[in-house]
């Protein structure tokens, strides 16, 4: 059964009792990880905070993903510029939602903002996005009330595009609709490096199906594992950065029993709670050992930090399930 539809708008419902991911800006680190001399990621604690990325060549410097608030731009460009001795030249947005796009305006108009064309088009109605993105500010969406423009993309792409640092050329894929319409990765080939914002996380992470459906999702993915046959590290939007095989691997076969699952509960008739009991949960009992590994790697309480992030791939998953389910039943 084919169910490729996307919706035209992120789906604004959330399952009883959700938590989802603590965006807010309050006690964010930057932590710099080096994969080679000018390729650095940004790792943000506590998770599942905003991670960056910056990356360098002999004639310019590029940033990946602008931070949540114009401050927190401020922090992201300042350790650009102690990791690169150079201001950036180029900005990319991994995806439109506005904690990797809020903070755009606070680079320098001088600076180069590159995103899908999808993304672009996506970056129309600031006080819609301000107000999804506050519930996920955990009593702190005031902050949001410092955003005053959302300065949109100023190249944008379809499906490829390449931006020539100076000994160092950076590729961006658009492989299709994932957890929104125009996820964009970022793909430097000399370290075998990806930062995919939104669409592919660590494989022990619960991703979110927010507008694309787990069809067209699993297809991109496939795209993906075509077109960069030699990945190793995937840099995500959120979490700890992991190797991308795997995240690729594993999301694929949460999609497929995902789809499944709620196929055949929508054909059986059953209700949105039937429906969450049905489908297979993950992580019904204990948090996927991967990820339980990798958060060894952040200066926070490694019991809190495992409990907190079963909660929230539990509550990650309802979602998923709310958001197929509402997108399958409507057919």
């Amino acid at each position: 059964m084919s169910r490729s539809r996307i919706p035209e708008r992120e789906i604004a419902e959330r399952p009883e009792g959700y938590g989802g991911p603590n965006l807010s800006p309050v006690g964010l680190e930057l932590a710099p990880h080096t994969f080679a001399e000018g390729v650095h990621a940004l790792m943000a604690s506590p998770p599942p905070k905003d991670n960056n990325g910056v990356v360098a060549g002999r004639k310019a410097a590029l940033v990946i993903d602008a931070g949540i608030t114009p401050e927190v731009s401020v922090k992201i460009q300042e350790a650009a510029a102690a990791l690169t001795g150079r201001p950036p030249r180029y900005l990319v947005n991994t995806t439109y939602h506005g904690d990797h796009t809020f903070g755009n305006a606070a680079f320098p108009e001088e600076v180069v903002i590159v995103s899908s064309r999808a993304n672009k088009e996506n970056m129309t109605d600031l006080a819609y996005e301000k107000q999804v993105r506050s519930g996920n500010m955990y009593g702190d969406a005031a902050l949001l009330d410092t955003v005053g423009e959302w300065r949109r993309p100023d190249v944008v792409f379809d499906s490829y595009a390449e931006i020539d640092l100076g000994g160092r050329v950076v590729e961006l894929h658009h492989f299709g609709p994932g957890n929104g319409p125009g996820d964009t990765v970022v793909y430097v080939p000399d370290t075998r490096t990806a930062w995919t914002g939104n669409f592919l996380c660590h494989a022990g992470t619960a991703h979110m199906l927010l507008q694309g459906g787990p069809e067209p999702y699993a297809a991109s993915l496939r795209r993906m594992r075509e077109a960069l046959p030699e990945l190793e590290t995937i840099v995500p939007g959120h979490g700890p950065m992991g190797d991308g095989r795997a995240a690729v691997d594993t999301l694929l076969g949460y999609l497929e029993r995902l789809h499944d699952d709620v196929v055949a509960s929508v054909e059986a008739g059953r209700s949105l709670e039937e429906t969450y009991a049905a489908c297979a949960d993950p992580w019904a009992e204990r948090l996927d050992p991967r990820l339980a590994a990798a958060l060894g790697g952040y200066q926070v309480p490694r019991e809190a930090a495992e409990r907190g992030m079963l909660a929230l791939c539990r509550d990650l998953h309802r979602l998923n399930i709310l958001a197929t389910y509402r997108l399958y039943s409507a057919r």
